[in-house]
């Protein structure tokens, strides 16, 4: 089965993110992508910059996040992938999702491992998910989400390989440094794995005080680059093969008993 998946960098301004919002759309469009990853909890500036905790804030990204999930038919038919910030039994989470056509919203996995440090309070903002990851399915395709920051845990990388996942997505919402790190965590996830590998991140203008990096990749079960994208290039649509991701998980290093 071979599928076209697409990446995104999307600007964390809501002006500037609204313009890369129909680029993108006409871009989904003119490439007939299959599924497309948006940047972690995209459709908010990112509020984890500040502390302490502020609930007048928390409930605009909500509202903010239930307005745009009802346009993301716009990039139908295509399954979108991203996460959300959600009022959940008096708990505020980090929830992935799968939008598809005809089924609208599925809620996947919520983000387990939170950081807690400048710019980035997330455990001051939301509490951690149950831990769950299970993989998520569309027809025979399976999907692992790993949000942002659990991307470093190869432990549930190579979970996800056992349980036979053909994509891992990784929305994320990274700085500029540290782009080259994270396209090799996510070259290694796929090593470790044997599944292709998809990350989308925001991105904002140089001397903004979050400079988030953008550089959305698609990386191939043995970790070879097959696409990443730039300022010059935001969205990055590659043809993949998901039969590769299962003859990889019979090859090294992934056969090798624990």
């Amino acid at each position: 089965m071979t599928l076209k998946v697409t990446v995104c960098e999307l600007q964390d301004d809501p002006h500037d993110f609204a313009q890369d919002w129909e680029q993108l759309v006409a871009h989904v469009k003119a490439e007939a992508s299959n599924v497309v990853l948006l940047p972690e909890m995209p459709f908010y500036p990112w509020f984890a910059r500040t502390q302490p905790f502020d609930p007048a804030v928390w409930q605009a990204a909500v509202v903010a996040h239930d307005v745009w999930q009802k346009r993301l038919n716009e990039l139908a038919p295509a399954i979108v992938l991203s996460s959300r910030p959600l009022n959940s039994d008096n708990r505020r989470l980090n929830q992935g999702f799968m939008w598809k056509q005809g089924q609208g919203y599925c809620a996947t996995h919520c983000k387990y491992y939170l950081p807690d440090e400048e710019d980035y309070w997330e455990a001051s903002w939301y509490q951690r998910g149950d831990g769950d990851f299970t993989p998520t399915e569309s027809n025979s395709l399976r999907i692992g989400f790993l949000i942002c920051t659990e991307l470093w845990f190869m432990e549930r990388a190579r979970f996800y390989g056992k349980a036979g996942v053909h994509l891992i997505v990784n929305p994320r919402a990274t700085e500029r440094a540290t782009v080259d790190k994270w396209l090799a965590g996510g070259r290694t996830a796929a090593v470790v794995s044997g599944a292709f590998v998809l990350s989308s991140n925001r991105v904002s203008a140089a001397g903004q005080s979050s400079e988030f990096g953008g550089q959305g990749w698609v990386t191939g079960p043995d970790g070879q680059v097959l696409g990443v994208t730039s300022a010059q290039r935001p969205f990055v649509t590659v043809e993949i093969d998901v039969s590769e991701a299962e003859r990889a998980k019979r090859t090294y290093p992934r056969y090798v008993l624990e």
